[in-house]
């Protein structure tokens, strides 16, 4: 075979040689890449030897306790090691030849004379192709199963990296001993900064602070992701994410849908990182490349607050207020509520203008229902359609809008003629309808018609100068408008006071006017701007006194007019006093509410607009009327007197009786004490007590026809008489039998009597007199109201059969006509109320003071009751007010002598344990009652008793 050539590794193609070629041709590439493995591996032998090194290293921790910047430096030289030593053991490389292959496949497959070398020869002589052809046929078919063998290494003898293969099984036994922590030992230690899983985790502490709009405890987590027991189902949006974390070398890393993250370091391995939630996701707190704790929050988005309208909105009809009824809501509360408002039908020329009212809210409300009645009659608006728009901002700063609504604004109506002309023009103007010049010219012409503003010089003035304003080209047009619009209003008031009071009356009509915006401004900057100190208040206070003095000017200036007209004003000596201290009042409750930041402030500051109004537009003959009322006013107020003094009155002669039937029965009481054994007193079982006796030992007499009753405590004032005394004389022995050194009890029962007639005889004669006053004041209320409460003619009844009672010294049916009497009392006292109030309360529509626009008071405390609405009894219906309770037993009956009495005389047993022991019988009668198999005499009287308590 002396002319073949061989080709490196390019092997020849034999075509028309059967499958095993192909085969041949997959192993010698098999071989080819075993070769090139071996090569390179013998190559690389001292590069991997200081990889696995390192590898072995990380499994055993050593890189990973050395501080950060160390390992980074000691993985960066054995990474440069690692590279220098391949590209040395590279450096002449030379891939296998075809024949090396060749020759490895015919050692791995144990071929004899080197078959492989002859496919790849070729003939040299002529003629002889179909034979050779033929020979490598016979090769080809011959050779069997071709194989290539694994990768083997094989070192020289004295080669020193044969040890680097002892490398290998040792870090084969680092991995098995590391386990399952293996993958992140060799991670952790080829990145600088992370920590492998045996580094103990740091501690973290995480909670979610809800936003200041939505206020609760904070929501505590843990640090393996479910949030503790105390976690709602889902946190605002907007509450911050705090975490902090301790035992931590490096800085954490919060993820997920966060905003506005911050991280500080609170030491060299604390740190502390917030974010703000913005939606629901998972949040991972991620450190030295582990993830150390993990959180599913589900945040609730916030949404914009519902608002729509009322129900009716507008102008009041007559009125010049608006009404603007809202509705809001939203989750975490309502912090403003505005209505826009815009013209419906806008002119060509108008400028484009959003009015802005401000609604008042209490505080931060969830739910916010209501209507507001500001007074826009001096916007130039007021009188047009306009379109509306309620915008409702949240506390969280979300904001919503009604649908848009379209009615007319509430105005002031004019009775001038001229002032209505002047705000004709002023709506024109202001509404763009009307060009400058056009007004001017107008104004000019109101000037020379004969009337209010010729005859006066200081409103022509005025008049003059706003035309020449909007005939100044060099003023900005929406500044003159504006300028004019205001100046234009002004004069229309004048105009209209003038109308009213005069001269004296429209300049205190200006003078109130300023010193009510002067109020209203510093009212505004208190609530608006929270500004509730020392200084606002005393400016407050300043503001105040101004507008009081400004008030009173206007009130002398009506007064004054009222007797220029001639017009008849009753002679009142309180009229001014009464109207400035009522004005003083409400000024007072608004300074205080103001002063507190309290919500009424807004109230009362309506109220005294309307009343200030009403007095600005009051005529002469409004004060005549005013002073008529309040002296129907002052009559009833002193109607309402009398009857509180015939009620105090008539509940002392109800005292009286009631003393006298204590009296009596504590005598009794203490009779029957001094006859009953020791063991029958306090401590006897009163089970087994008759009801009899029950009722005695409670100071009731019982039912007459029982037996063991006694007579009535009226009955046994004057009792029949015993031969020698017999009943009183036994009792008296018995006393004695007890106690020898007490008085004897018949003559102390003789002076009682006699004492207890006296002062039944006096008692008689004070009923017939409050029977008469009864009279009397029945018959003034007649007189002022033409109407008489029947409740009167009862009371005198009741009063009558008290009378009579005492005659007959019977105390007991005298306690009884005198309740009534009582009663009838209050309800003559309703009844005068509803009288008033079907008459109008004494109050017209033209009352201008604030108390009497309302209600029948006038605010004049002269008679030291002020206002009497339904409280004013001071107490004396009930004899002693609300404290008469607390001397009182179960059954009501007071326990003490009444509130003229003299000393205890005949009660030796405390207020306390009697109470106590009352209570007990009462409890025990109770228990009768409900036993239906006792005597049905005995049950229909315990029914009767028990049923009033």
């Amino acid at each position: 075979m002396s002319g073949a050539q061989q080709h490196g590794n390019t092997d020849p193609v034999l075509p028309g040689l059967p499958p095993t070629v192909t085969m041949l041709e997959a192993a010698r590439r098999r071989a080819h890449r075993v070769l090139v493995t071996e090569q390179v591996a013998r190559r690389l032998i001292p590069a991997l030897s200081v990889l696995l090194l390192y590898v072995l290293a990380t499994l055993l921790r050593v890189p990973q306790q050395l501080p950060d910047w160390l390992h980074g430096l000691v993985e960066l030289a054995c990474l440069a090691g690692t590279g220098l030593l391949a590209r040395r053991g590279l450096r002449g490389y030379q891939p296998p030849t075809g024949a090396a292959a060749d020759q490895r496949i015919e050692q791995a497959s144990g071929l004899r004379n080197r078959p492989l070398a002859s496919l790849t020869d070729r003939s040299a002589g002529i003629g002889s192709g179909a034979l050779w052809s033929a020979y490598q046929s016979r090769l080809v078919a011959a050779l069997g199963p071709l194989r290539t063998g694994w990768p083997q290494l094989r070192f020289a003898s004295g080669d020193p990296w044969r040890a680097a293969l002892l490398l290998v099984p040792a870090v084969v036994i680092a991995a098995a001993l590391a386990g399952s922590h293996a993958p992140g030992r060799i991670e952790a230690g080829f990145v600088p900064g992370w920590d492998d899983p045996d580094v103990p985790m740091p501690h973290v502490e995480a909670w979610i602070t809800p936003p200041a709009y939505a206020p609760s405890a904070p929501v505590f987590l843990s640090q393996t992701g479910s949030p503790g027991a105390t976690a709602p189902g889902s946190v605002p949006q907007g509450a911050v994410l705090t975490a902090t974390v301790t035992g931590l070398h490096g800085a954490p890393e919060l993820s997920g849908h966060l905003g506005g993250q911050t991280l500080k370091a609170l030491d060299r391995r604390s740190w502390r990182v917030e974010g703000k939630l913005e939606s629901s996701g998972v949040l991972a707190l991620r450190a030295r490349g582990r993830t150390i704790a993990r959180w599913d929050i589900t945040v609730a988005p916030d949404s914009v607050p519902s608002v729509k309208w009322g129900k009716d909105p507008g102008g009041e009809k007559g009125g010049r207020r608006t009404r603007i009824p809202f509705e809001a809501h939203h989750a975490y509360g309502i912090a403003s509520l505005v209505v826009e408002m815009r013209l419906a039908h806008p002119s060509f020329l108008a400028k484009k203008r959003v009015l802005r009212i401000p609604l008042p809210l209490s505080g931060h409300p969830i739910d916010a229902k209501g209507t507001a009645t500001p007074d826009l009659s001096s916007d130039p608006w007021a009188g047009e359609q306009v379109s509306a728009v309620l915008v409702a901002t949240s506390v969280s700063h979300q904001e919503g809008r009604s649908q848009a609504v379209t009615f007319t604004l509430g105005s002031q109506q004019f009775k001038s003629p001229v002032a209505r002309a002047v705000l004709d023009l002023r709506k024109r103007l202001a509404l763009g309808s009307e060009s400058r010049s056009a007004a001017a010219e107008d104004l000019a012409a109101l000037g020379e018609t004969p009337g209010p503003i010729a005859e006066n010089t200081g409103m022509f003035l005025n008049l003059t100068a706003t035309a020449s304003l909007l005939e100044d080209q060099d003023v900005a047009d929406d500044a003159a408008r504006d300028e004019a619009v205001g100046r234009l209003w002004d004069l229309a008031l004048d105009i209209e006071d003038r109308l009213h009071g005069g001269s004296e009356g429209a300049l205190a009509s200006i003078d109130v006017r300023a010193a009510q915006e002067a109020v209203e401004q510093q009212l505004r900057h208190m609530r608006e701007d929270n500004a509730h100190g020392p200084q606002e208040q005393a400016e407050l206070q300043r503001r105040m006194q101004a507008l009081r003095q400004a008030i009173s000017r206007k009130m002398q200036a009506l007064a004054q007019q009222a007797m220029r007209d001639g017009t008849a004003v009753p002679d009142l000596p309180g009229l001014s006093k009464n109207g400035d201290r009522a004005f003083q009042q409400l000024m007072k409750q608004l300074q205080d509410d103001a002063a507190e930041g309290r919500e009424g402030a807004s109230d009362k500051l309506q109220q005294l607009e309307d009343s200030i109004e009403r007095m600005r537009n009051a005529t002469p003959q409004d004060l005549a009327q005013m002073a008529q009322q309040m002296q129907a006013q002052q009559k009833l107020q002193e109607q309402e007197a009398g009857l509180q003094d015939l009620v105090k009155q008539q509940t002392s002669l109800l005292d009286h009786a009631q003393s006298r039937i204590d009296k009596t029965h504590r005598a009794d009481a203490t009779r029957r004490d001094r006859m009953t054994p020791p063991d029958e007193d306090g401590d006897q079982d009163l089970s087994t007590m008759s009801t009899q006796d029950l009722l005695r030992k409670l100071g009731l007499v019982p039912p007459p026809g029982e037996e063991g009753s006694e007579p009535q405590p009226g009955q046994n004032a004057q009792p029949a008489p015993r031969p020698n005394g017999q009943g009183q004389n036994d009792q008296g022995q018995n006393a004695q039998e007890g106690d020898s050194s007490q008085p004897r009890p018949a003559e102390n029962s003789d002076a009682a009597k006699a004492t207890s007639a006296e002062q039944q005889q006096a008692d008689r004669a004070s009923q017939h007199a409050l029977m008469r006053a009864t009279d009397e004041l029945s018959q003034e209320f007649k007189e002022l109201t033409g109407k008489t409460p029947p409740a009167f003619a009862k009371a005198q009844a009741d009063m009558k059969d008290a009378r009579h009672a005492l005659a007959q010294n019977n105390d007991s049916q005298a306690v009884t006509a005198q309740q009534k009497a009582l009663q009838d009392l209050r309800q003559s006292r309703q009844q005068m109320k509803q009288s008033l109030q079907s008459k109008g309360g004494g109050s017209g529509a033209t009352s201008f003071v604030p108390s009497f626009g309302g209600g029948h008071g006038s605010g004049n405390d002269q008679s030291g009751s002020g206002d009497s609405g339904d409280d004013g009894d001071d107490g004396s219906d009930e004899g002693s007010g609300s404290d008469q309770n607390a001397d009182r037993d179960p059954l009501g009956r007071a326990t003490g002598e009444g509130n003229d009495s003299g000393t205890n005389q005949g009660g030796h047993i405390p207020d306390a344990m009697s109470r106590e022991r009352a209570h007990e019988i009462e409890e025990e009668l109770r228990r009768r009652d409900s036993d239906r198999t006792r005597p049905p005499q005995e049950l229909e009287y315990l029914d009767r008793l028990l049923k009033s308590f």
